[in-house]
């Protein structure tokens, strides 16, 4: 690679984590030691099954879509994006991938050997940091990547949640074999076999002083470098790992990496002088990522009723409180919740189906609003769409009649498990949403071109909707159309602007926060419309006009329209981190009170979090000037 070429590529890389943390000639070094690679659209970059590459990517330009396979269908796990890694398995596992990687449109990759960047984990403690950080349940959310995240979660095939396990309290080994220095080999070997160990911790006086494997008797012992009767302290290896018992999945993790080692010895406070507690190895860390969300999503697939769905429900939602209260970040607890709530649906239209019999003609469900942008994590109402592929005209009321009546089926069922109907009638299960490709195609298309016509039926959370369940061709169909129809559409965008305009004011005049104040939310504000609200409809605006497809997450949106919109970037991302303190309030909120979290009361917040939801209301003045200064508001005004 020329000089010139991979200075301008160190130059690219320096503008993301963990990059610019590495010296710009050391990045150099790197890319003059990597590749540029070309995926045309369509094309796979690995399979699952695919023996690991050497490598990790970076996308430079395009899409790169990871999938995965759920009941013998093909679905999408998470999309890259210009300066988002993947392909990170080879650096946290051994056997193959478990994701296809597969170019949405052409795309430009740079491939960095890992041998190459392996190096630059040690030398540069904050590269090593940021991973650590990311996965820590500490992690601070201005220095989060989500679809790093999901990238560096290419661990279980069964589901993409897995990654919530990577924050969890790593099960060891907790009856180590530990034998005294003056032992020898022999006698220890012995022990190792009784005990069926594949490690021995060695003591001296009580105090932790080295660590034997397997590996280290297999080449020291069977190689003849020593003889079975000499001490055990001849082949101990006295540079072991000591960490606290509280050790997380990723820090064992990346503490394997980083030090090139199998083992990690435990210890009650983290030092070689404190009671030892056990051993993690590679293979607890491998049983680990099996944990939790991987394994709830197995018995969703295999629950046979409603009330088994029930049963694993409550466990999801245990697992949304414990996740939050161990301060996981929101984005990320968002991406786990909906890909299990998602399952949880799954289940109930296949069993819908086993119930009525195979559907008449192919369909999708979709869902809407918050489950659609991947943000439900209270149990509010509930938003969906249903659609099938044409179907001759003398087809169409049996063929209808079957959707309507299975989306019943799954709409109470949902119910059951606590969320609520939308009192809109926004749902699957109401004939107005269950229709076919054409005729929901022709909907949108008139809300687009009249929208002002269409405003007791227009909704802008039917522009928020995510694949669930069925053929996702026919999702790709619709969302083609409507940004085909979009393209330019100031009335439409002027009519969304609008909207957001006259959205209720969070502050006062003399800006203070804008409490209730009267009936049953005296002295609450209403987070949802008066704060959350604003921020959500106004990345929906952007977004659309910027033509960001299958982008719905609105932390995402703003976080993509820094990159698209480089002038506004830092205001963007500014909105990103206040939307996520907002919805940090309405969970909190949801699980202190058993509410969905719409009103705070003022009286319980502290004054730092008082501060901290002023300042989030605030920037929402950037937010209107914004769509003021990028969309005309006069058609509506």
């Amino acid at each position: 690679m020329q000089n010139a070429v991979a200075e301008n590529i160190a130059t690219f890389l320096k503008q993301y984590e963990p990059f610019h943390f590495i010296e710009l000639d050391d990045l150099k070094s790197i890319v003059l030691n990597s590749n540029i690679i070309t995926l045309q659209k369509g094309k796979s970059l690995f399979k699952i099954n695919d023996p690991l590459h050497d490598s990790f990517y970076i996308v430079y330009g395009g899409v790169v879509h990871l999938t995965k396979i759920l009941d013998a269908e093909e679905i999408l796990h998470s999309k890259c994006y210009a300066g988002n890694l993947f392909g990170l398995r080879p650096f946290f596992a051994k056997n193959n991938y478990v994701l296809n990687a597969i170019a949405n449109e052409d795309a430009i990759l740079y491939a960095i050997p890992i041998a190459v960047f392996k190096p630059y984990l040690t030398k540069y403690n904050a590269v090593l940091d940021y991973f650590l950080e990311n996965f820590a349940t500490q992690a601070k959310p201005k220095k989060e990547n989500y679809q790093q995240f999901k990238s560096i979660s290419e661990i279980d095939t069964s589901a993409s949640d897995s990654n919530y396990s990577y924050f969890q309290d790593l099960q060891y080994t907790t009856n180590p074999t530990v034998i005294d220095a003056n032992t020898s080999i022999k006698n220890v070997v012995l022990k190792m076999i009784a005990d069926k160990s594949g490690h021995a911790l060695i003591t001296y006086n009580n105090r932790l002083v080295g660590l034997v494997t397997d590996a280290d008797l297999a080449k020291k012992i069977g190689a003849g470098l020593f003889q079975i009767e000499e001490s055990i302290t001849k082949i101990l290896n006295p540079q072991f790992i000591v960490v606290d018992k509280n050790i997380s999945v990723a820090e064992a993790q990346l503490l394997l990496l980083k030090n090139e080692t199998t083992h990690l010895c435990i210890t009650e406070d983290g030092t070689q002088n404190a009671t030892i507690l056990g051993v993690v190895s590679e293979r607890d860390v491998i049983n680990s990522q099996s944990n939790n969300p991987g394994i709830l999503i197995k018995e969703i697939k295999s629950a046979h009723s409603i009330d088994e769905l029930k049963y694993i429900h409550t466990k999801y939602l245990d697992i949304i409180q414990n996740s939050f209260t161990k301060n996981i970040p929101i984005f990320h607890i968002n991406a786990v919740a909906s890909e299990l709530l998602y399952s949880i649906i799954q289940r109930n239209i296949q069993m819908a189906m086993d119930h009525l019999g195979t559907p008449p003609a192919r369909f999708v469900w979709l869902a809407v609003g918050s489950q659609g942008r991947k943000e439900q994590l209270y149990l509010s109402d509930q938003d969906s769409l249903l659609i099938y592929e044409d179907v001759a005209a003398d087809k169409q009321r049996d063929v209808k009649y079957y959707f309507v009546k299975l989306a019943k089926m799954v709409i109470g069922n949902l119910e059951k498990l606590g969320y609520k109907l939308c009192p809109n009638d926004h749902m699957a299960s109401s004939v107005k949403w269950c229709r076919s490709l054409t005729e929901f195609a022709l909907v949108y298309q008139d809300w687009m071109v009249l929208p002002s016509k269409k405003d007791n039926d227009f909704s802008s959370i039917f522009f928020d909707f995510e694949f669930v369940f069925g053929e996702v061709k026919i999702k790709d169909a619709l969302e083609s159309h409507i940004y085909q129809k979009m393209k330019s559409n100031t009335l439409f965008f002027d009519f969304l602007g609008n909207k957001v305009l006259n959205l209720p004011e969070a502050l006062t005049f003399f800006k203070k926060i804008a409490v209730e104040e009267n009936g049953p939310q005296k002295e609450h504000f209403d987070l949802k419309q008066k704060g959350l609200q604003v921020y959500i409809d106004a990345a929906r605006l952007f977004a659309l006009s910027y033509g960001l497809k299958g982008v719905n997450n609105t932390y995402l949106r703003y976080k993509q329209l820094a990159i698209s919109d480089p002038k506004n970037a830092e205001k963007y991302l500014d909105f990103a981190e206040n939307y996520l303190q907002l919805q940090h309030f309405r969970i909190e909120e949801s699980i202190v009170n058993d509410t969905d979290g719409s009103f705070i009361k003022m009286a319980t917040l502290s004054k730092v979090d008082k501060e901290k939801l002023k300042k989030c209301l605030m920037q929402i003045d950037d937010v209107i000037e914004l769509i003021k200064d990028k969309y005309q508001l006069t058609q509506f005004s």
